[in-house]
């Protein structure tokens, strides 16, 4: 597969992201590639006709020939510790360099570079060349950290790590207003009918929008309707404040936008979205400006205990973050 192959694990968190605090802080060998490279947020890409001191630079990590018994490794520490689904072990333009087998161990440690603590995660698992490896992941534990294995050595240009961050909700109070949709908070995208320009995973990243392309955006729209985005909150809650941040989009910012809300305890993305149709307004269309912050709280609707949202922009554009400010509901609240 020398195009990149879409992840059926599109709902999930990408928990190897270095926005996130993800770091490689351990590899065995990164002679040819530097280990950094493999969590890399960009596609890998290829020059042809780039080299560097070492050879062929590469893009991703690749490790020497080995000439000795053993496998190389390398040691991911998760930024934010949360519960894996699914990987990708991507070997894109690694031809006759790959490894062709590996296997990931996890732990969750408070060290850096965990010496013992390693529990099997994905065994040991045949590669090819140029390709996406789509592995599920069933393991229900809270991970810190993850070791790649490399039999017996070679070149992997990208590991995407997919799941949901298991916030620990000891160091907030009961009372505590807070973004309850903020990926730190276990907040995540689910489903969207288009992201042409811009993922729906960018709407709750911490801080502002770096750029254009630190957002959502949809391509331009042809046919009558509006689009729209699917996502849970990290911990159902009672909604104050909703922000609305067009950052970055200009000419191409939404004209107006709505926010429904429900609590529902639907899976199914394909049912959750039928449904999502009908859930009451949290917030009413309202018109956006370009380029700014727009903050919600008199026109908020008291739905109640929410557990998702859906954001309506219309008819199309860019929005580059979502925040869903509220307390949450203790236990005894649920329904």
């Amino acid at each position: 597969m020398n195009a990149k192959t879409e992840s059926p694990f599109r709902h999930w968190v990408r928990l190897e992201q270095p926005r996130l605090g993800t770091r490689v802080v351990f590899a065995t060998d990164d002679f040819f590639a530097d280990k950094s490279r493999l969590i890399d947020a960009a596609e890998p890409v290829f020059i042809a006709d780039k080299f560097d001191d070492h050879g062929k630079w590469m893009d991703g990590w690749e490790s020497r020939r080995k000439r000795t018994p053993g496998h190389d490794y390398c040691v991911i520490r998760l930024g934010i510790p949360g519960r894996i689904h699914g990987v990708d072990i991507d070997t894109r333009h690694f031809t006759g360099n790959y490894p062709p087998q590996a296997s990931i161990e996890a732990c969750e440690s408070a060290e850096e570079i965990p010496e013992s603590g390693w529990q099997p995660l994905l065994p040991k698992v045949d590669l090819i060349g140029n390709s996406n490896h789509l592995l599920p992941i069933d393991n229900e534990h809270t991970w810190t950290h993850l070791r790649l294995n490399i039999f017996p050595d070679g070149g992997i240009a990208r590991l995407r790590i997919y799941g949901e961050v298991r916030p620990d909700w000891s160091q907030y109070e009961a009372d505590d207003f807070l973004d309850l949709l903020a990926i730190e908070n276990g907040g995540r995208a689910l489903r969207c009918n288009d992201e042409h320009f811009g993922s729906m995973h960018n709407l709750n990243v911490s801080g502002r929008g770096v750029n254009m392309g630190d957002g959502w955006e949809t391509a331009r729209r042809r046919v009558p309707g509006n689009d729209w985005v699917i996502l849970a909150l990290g911990h159902p809650g009672i909604v104050e404040r909703v922000e609305i941040d067009t950052a970055h989009f200009k000419g191409n910012y939404p004209d107006s936008a709505a926010l429904q809300a429900a609590f529902t305890r639907t899976s199914d993305l394909d049912a959750l979205e039928k449904e999502s149709e009908q859930w009451p307004l949290l917030l009413p269309k309202t018109r956006l400006g370009m380029d700014q912050q727009h903050f919600f709280d008199k026109e908020i609707a008291n739905l109640g205990i929410v557990s998702h949202v859906r954001l309506s922009i219309y008819p199309d554009g860019g929005v580059s973050r979502l925040r869903v400010i509220g307390r949450r509901a203790m236990p005894e609240e649920n329904r």
